[in-house]
This record gives structure tokens, C-alpha cells and sequence, in this order.
């Protein structure tokens, strides 16, 4: 590629770009000295599972690593124990040292579902800042004022409403932008939430003589609820370690106008393919159905295999399309009547018998076609016939005697 292109194609998708130019400069700079240029990214352990939020950022790793360039994924087992506060309107609960070591293992082995180990650095925080100790943390304190602090947008709204802002909370953006310093970060990249962030390390890079990181910020990801960004807490995530037909399915449940976001922002499909697809679908040449099945079989082929994602897709299609029961479902014996309720909790429906009633409440819950509402309860089976339970859209459980043959017909899981 031209410098031009390789700056547009690391600028595909980017919402920001710090400082204007930035980008363009160290790609001549590489293309004059040869040498590589390095690429943090960091991510607090602050749960077990990365979802696809994180991996756009991830993916424009992989788009710098295609480069040539040094990719390196910090692990934040230092600032997680501070915690993140950006867009916290309270202050964040701090994990323990044993809750990041567990988190952070799954994350290297999540990370290399898109990047190229081989050609990727994992370094965890913890190694250059535990060994500031207090009088580093102290002089790296001082190269930034409370004033510049409250200028971040969580921060003075809290401080505008009386919340209380913890002084560790002040250290977080300092020790993120001195991972940089330690690093002599070339590129740092992140969500749009990063910003104010990344600006800091700036800023700190400056105060430590060394000449500043350019900044790439990549949008957030809509959630599959459509309204709020992707987070495992709000429930609206797609986990990169999902199964194939699980994720599959929840890809599926997106709106057609969110789907091409998702087209842009976690696949490769070109900007000119994308617009293409827009407009097919807006003629009625494609339909949405199969474009978002196309959408659900790249992603899905990324993070398993192809042969993964074509059984998910023909799985999909005998469950929804043609109205049967996937042949893995498990299956639970009676040996008795049953009250819903009990079994949904006992089956891992609902982690309560409070959330077992609410989804009943809501027509979530239904035996053989046939809804139930909560206080129902299940006669069991005769010999040689099966139950079918189905728990919302994807989630179903066989139920058969305990005793006797097996469910009779071709196919004892048809609905």
C-alpha cells in the first residue's frame, strides 16, 4: 500500500483521530526508518469475558498488526485494581489481586481469536507501575492539576451534583498514561469513552520529555438491545466465547438498521460493500433476513471456524425457519408432575424463582406451542412421548419419562 492507503485503512470506522495529521506523520516516519511502530491497547480485567464491544477495537489492532506493526495488549492488572471510572456516576467497586489474575488468563486466550500471536505483545501494568511506589505516584501526580481533571464529563457532573469522587479515582487516567510513558507509545487506541484518557497520556508523555502518542478512537458498540452499548452487566452482549449457535442466534435478534453498524464495525467488508448491501436491501433484492444470516456467519466464522458457523446457520433455520427443536437440547426425565416454576430454576432457566415468574409473566414460556402461565404445573409424559419447553426464542428443554422407550416418530424433537 501507499502511505495514503495504509492511512485510510487504518482510519476506516476511527471516530477520533488526535492530534489531525498525527496519523499520516508516524506512517512516513516508518516509512523512512523502517522500524515499527507501537500500538497499545489496554483492557482492565474487570470481568471473565471479552464481548464483541471490545474486539472493534481489537480489530483495528489487527488492522496495524497487518502493517507490520508492534501490537501490544497491555493487561491492566494494575489499574483494575483502581478501576475505571469513565461514565461511572458512582464510584467503581475495586476487585481483588485474585479476581484480575483469573480474569486477565482469559483474556490472552480470548485476544487471540483475532490477533496473531505471534506477532502480538502481552504485558501486564503491573510490572512498570508497582514499581513506582508512593513517591513515583506522587511526581507522577504532579504533572496535572484538578482543574484539568474535573474537565472530564463524569467527573464535573458528579462533582456538580455532590457525588463523591474518590482521590484514587483522580490516579486512574495518570497510571493509564503512564503505561504509555513506559511504553513510548506510539499509537494508543480505544473506545470513544477513552478520549479524555488517551488525551492524558498526551499530555504526560510530554511532561516525561518523549514526543507524544497519536490517539485512535474507534466507536462503541450498540448493544443487541439497540439503545445502550454493549456490556455483559446490561445483558445485551454477545460473549466471544459463546457457542456458535447461541451466538448465532443473538446476532439474529438485532434490528435491520443496527445491522449494518454491525457490518461496519466487525467485519472487513469494504465501506463500498457495505453501501452496496444497504441499497439491495433497500431495493428489496436482498432480503434483511439473509443479509443479517450473512452478517451472523462472518462473525461466527471468526471467532469458531466456517464449518461452526454453517452448522449454526442450519441449526437456526431448522429451529426458527422450519419450526423444530435443535437435537442437542437437553433433555430432563419425569417421574412426576412438575411445577414450571421449579423446573426452570432446576434446568438454569432462571438463576430464581422470582426471575422464573417474571418470565412466565411474560409469555417467555410455552409447552409445545402452548403458553404457560405461572402457577402451571407439568403432568409427565407417557411412555414413548416427549415434552418440548421452550424458554423465549433459542432455549429448550425435552422432557421425557423417566422410564419406558424413547419419544416415538422420525424425529422425536419436531414441534
Amino acid at each position: 500500500m501507499t502511505l495514503a492507503e495504509q492511512a485510510a485503512y487504518l482510519a476506516r470506522g476511527a471516530a477520533d483521530l488526535e492530534p489531525a495529521g498525527g496519523l499520516e506523520a508516524k506512517l512516513a516516519r516508518h516509512a523512512e526508518t523502517g522500524a515499527p511502530l507501537r500500538v497499545k491497547v489496554g483492557f482492565d480485567p474487570s470481568a471473565p469475558d471479552l464481548h464483541l464491544g471490545h474486539t472493534v477495537v481489537i480489530r483495528k489492532m489487527k488492522h496495524f498488526q497487518d502493517l507490520g506493526h508492534e501490537v501490544w495488549f497491555v493487561i491492566g492488572d494494575f489499574t483494575g485494581m483502581i478501576g475505571d471510572p469513565t461514565g461511572r456516576s458512582k464510584t467503581r467497586p475495586q476487585l481483588t489481586p485474585e479476581q484480575i489474575q483469573a480474569n486477565a488468563r482469559t483474556y490472552r486466550e480470548q485476544v487471540f481469536r483475532i490477533l496473531d500471536p505471534d506477532r502480538t505483545r502481552v504485558a501486564f501494568n503491573s510490572s512498570w507501575l508497582g514499581r513506582l511506589g508512593a513517591e513515583g505516584l506522587i511526581r507522577l501526580a504532579s504533572r496535572y492539576t484538578v482543574a484539568r481533571m474535573l474537565e472530564r464529563d463524569d467527573f464535573s457532573n458528579r462533582f456538580r451534583r455532590g457525588q463523591p469522587i474518590s482521590i484514587h479515582e483522580f490516579l486512574y487516567p495518570l497510571a493509564q498514561a503512564y503505561d504509555s510513558v513506559a511504553m513510548k507509545a506510539d499509537f494508543e487506541l480505544g473506545g470513544t469513552d477513552q478520549l479524555f484518557n488517551l488525551l492524558v497520556g498526551r499530555q504526560i508523555m510530554r511532561e516525561y520529555g518523549l514526543e507524544p502518542q497519536t490517539v485512535l478512537t474507534m466507536p462503541l458498540l450498540t448493544g443487541l438491545d439497540g439503545v445502550e452499548k454493549m456490556s455483559k452487566s446490561l445483558g445485551n452482549a454477545v460473549g466471544v466465547t459463546d457457542p456458535p449457535a447461541e451466538m448465532f442466534g443473538k446476532l439474529m435478534s438485532i434490528s435491520d438498521e443496527l445491522m449494518f453498524r454491525y457490518f461496519e464495525l466487525l467485519t472487513d467488508l469494504t465501506p463500498a460493500g457495505i453501501a452496496d448491501l444497504r441499497k439491495r436491501v433497500g431495493s428489496g433484492e436482498t432480503h434483511p433476513k439473509t443479509a443479517k444470516q450473512d452478517l451472523a456467519t462472518r462473525i461466527v466464522a471468526d471467532f469458531h471456524s466456517r464449518p461452526a458457523a454453517d452448522a449454526a446457520r442450519e441449526r437456526f433455520e431448522a429451529v426458527f425457519a422450519r419450526g423444530g427443536v435443535p437435537e442437542d437440547a437437553p433433555v430432563r426425565p419425569m417421574d412426576g408432575p412438575a411445577e414450571v416454576i421449579g423446573l426452570l430454576t432446576t434446568a438454569g432457566f432462571a438463576p430464581s424463582r422470582s426471575a422464573a415468574r417474571r418470565l412466565l409473566d411474560q409469555g417467555g414460556v410455552s409447552l409445545d406451542g402452548n403458553r404457560l402461565a405461572r402457577g402451571a404445573r407439568l403432568a409427565p409424559p407417557a411412555a414413548g412421548q416427549e415434552f418440548v419447553l421452550r424458554v423465549g426464542k433459542r432455549r429448550f428443554l425435552r422432557l421425557r419419562p423417566a422410564s419406558g422407550p424413547p419419544a416415538s416418530g422420525p424425529d422425536a424433537g419436531e414441534a
